[in-house]
């Protein structure tokens, strides 16, 4: 195996860069946003602010990538990430905000687009599971680092900004110092929601939720965790313990859909979603600290492979040469979901209080499993011999066009 990453070794820094600068970065604006006064909305807002500029960018950047190269574009890039940061500390005001996280969203996109496509051109028939593999561990190891970073200073001071920002300086030093020649045209995303509706439903929907569930999680998270009262070096552990669950289960689960029809999984991923969203406003101690790890916990082994599911559900319809079409298609979709998702959890929690946060995730997913499971009564499942096999992708971030080139899967014909 090792022979297999030493050539991307460079590449694999990077991630682990990028990802503990979001990291540090997702937790630090909420709970600042928090102390400067300003509501669930618009922290919401600044949510949505990234999610449109992330999925534009997955459609801008193969474009210009194209006109200048790979190399120019993932520098400025990461130089808009730092300023991104950096404009965050100087301009404390909700409008700027929602145009900086969105020049965040936007260049993050980008500079994930153009990692993982010089990952992509590294890896043979042979190594891409391997390389795929090592990829989702520094997507996980990376993101938890730069959550835990929070540690290292407090919100309403400029430190933590400071840090973010030389994490993403720091990305480009291995990329820049790489030998890896530039690979092929990046992937240029497509978007026929007839057709995506067409080929599977109960995953376009669901897809929708996914995205919606996992805006909530990605931006409310902090506020949620911060208006119960937790403390500082307890709201990162909260995060990775969602985590930490969503990466041990997504192994049983993708088994599990691999033999049975995957609607009946995302059912089960439903009523465990809304299972726990009311175990938080009735049981006795739910409220605590214990009881929210232990709530958090068992939301984070469905919240997170959810989206894995969704991908695998919409391949089993499509032909194998479609898995990248289908995929990135879906990536739009569920762009949408993410920027519905954290500001209707904001008005639920400013008129419920931290149960809003828990409510809104019920609604969502009590949909994405209740649709699941009328599309059973419309439509047969596809014989096991027949579908393609789940696989892990990452439970700490949005997902890109390329890094559906990089998955296995897409060799497939």
């Amino acid at each position: 195996m090792l022979r297999n990453i030493v050539p991307v070794t460079g590449l694999m820094l990077s991630t682990f860069f990028l990802l503990a600068g979001s990291g540090l970065t997702g937790i630090t604006l909420p709970l600042r946003a928090g102390l400067e006064g300003w509501s669930p909305v618009i922290i919401g807002w600044i949510g949505f602010g990234y999610a449109l500029c992330f999925t534009a960018g997955c459609v801008v950047v193969p474009r210009m990538v194209r006109r200048v190269g790979h190399v120019r574009v993932y520098a400025v890039l990461a130089t808009l990430l730092a300023m991104s940061l950096l404009f965050h500390a100087l301009i404390v005001h909700p409008l700027a905000w929602i145009a900086f996280r969105g020049v965040a969203g936007f260049a993050l996109a980008g500079a994930y687009m153009v990692v993982e496509s010089w990952l992509n051109e590294k890896a043979t028939n042979e190594s891409r599971g391997q390389i795929f593999s090592f990829y989702m561990i520094m997507n996980m190891v990376g993101m938890m680092a730069g959550q835990f970073m929070v540690l290292l200073g407090d919100p309403a001071t400029t430190t933590l900004f400071i840090i973010a920002a030389l994490l993403y300086a720091m990305a480009v030093i291995p990329t820049g110092l790489s030998n890896a020649v530039s690979p092929q045209p990046l992937t240029q995303v497509t978007l026929d929601l007839r057709k995506l509706y067409r080929n599977s439903p109960a995953a376009m929907v669901g897809m929708l939720m996914t995205g919606i569930i996992a805006g909530i999680w990605n931006f409310q998270a902090p506020v949620f965790a911060e208006q119960t009262g937790l403390s500082g070096n307890q709201i990162p552990l909260m995060l990775a313990l969602a985590m930490i669950s969503g990466a041990v289960f997504q192994l049983p689960l993708g088994r599990a859909s691999d033999r049975m029809d995957r609607r009946y999984v995302m059912i089960f991923a439903g009523i465990v979603g809304v299972g726990c969203a009311i175990a938080y406003q009735i049981v006795p101690g739910a409220a605590s600290a214990p009881g929210i790890f232990i709530t958090v916990f068992i939301l984070g082994a469905v919240l997170f492979p959810i989206y894995s599911l969704v991908v695998a559900h919409a391949n089993d319809y499509a032909e194998p040469s479609e898995f990248v079409e289908i995929s990135s298609g879906l990536l739009v979709v569920n762009g949408a979901g993410a920027m519905i998702g954290p500001v209707l959890s904001g008005f639920l929690i400013v008129g419920l209080g931290p149960g809003g946060f828990f409510l809104s995730l019920a609604v969502a997913f009590a949909i994405f499993g209740g649709y699941a499971a009328w599309r059973i009564t419309q439509r047969e499942a596809v014989p096991a011999d027949e579908m393609t096999d789940y696989t892990y992708v990452p439970v700490t971030r949005s997902q890109t066009p390329e890094m559906f080139t990089l998955d296995p899967r897409s060799d497939e014909e």
